[in-house]
């Protein structure tokens, strides 16, 4: 059974970007055995991610020249017309999650769904009552303002399934939902 799951790392304040929707102060983890994200996006079958974090990757991409990073569907979630990354398997989708959940279910084929970007749209599926993990890999910074983890009061939601170091840098939470 699919389990629908956000994965994000966050500063020791509480935001996953900056003010200004940046990741630079995200290093990778010190730790070059570390397979967390590797072991995770292996059981991925899906993706839904905010329109900022699609712009970011966007704009790294086109920076790089990298190609884009995910081999599974994703749904990006956007309020104005988006330019798709071509030949990414991307479908731009507004309003309510639960549809885009139905839908994302059945593309997965059994594997989970990743929530990969946006406090806010974790929330939404949160709300929807659909989110079944959260995954925080905390960097030992803090930024003072940004983009919150979960810009929203969530009490009694989750229970603590684990807690490990990434290296001297990092500490991975992984919370599963409290029912």
């Amino acid at each position: 059974m699919s389990r629908t799951q956000y994965f994000t790392a966050a500063s020791l304040d509480g935001f996953i970007a900056d003010e200004h929707d940046g990741l630079e102060w995200l290093a990778d983890p010190d730790d070059p055995a570390d397979t967390t994200y590797t072991d995770f996006i292996r059981d991925i079958g899906a993706i839904a991610m905010g329109s900022a974090t699609y712009e970011w990757i966007r704009r790294e991409l086109e920076r790089t020249g990298a190609p884009w990073p995910y081999a599974q569907p994703t749904w990006v979630f956007t309020s104005i017309p988006r330019d798709p990354i071509p030949g990414t398997d991307v479908t731009f989708v507004q309003g309510d999650v639960r549809p885009v959940h139905a839908a994302m279910t059945a593309a997965a084929g059994g594997k989970n769904l990743w929530i990969a970007g946006g406090g806010e749209l974790a929330g939404q599926f949160h709300d929807a009552d659909l989110l079944d993990d959260c995954f925080i890999q905390y960097a030992l910074v803090t930024l003072g303002a940004g983009k919150p983890l979960l810009p929203r009061r969530i009490v009694g939601s989750f229970r603590l399934a684990s807690v490990r170091p990434i290296g001297t840098t990092m500490v991975a939470l992984h919370l599963i939902r409290a029912h």
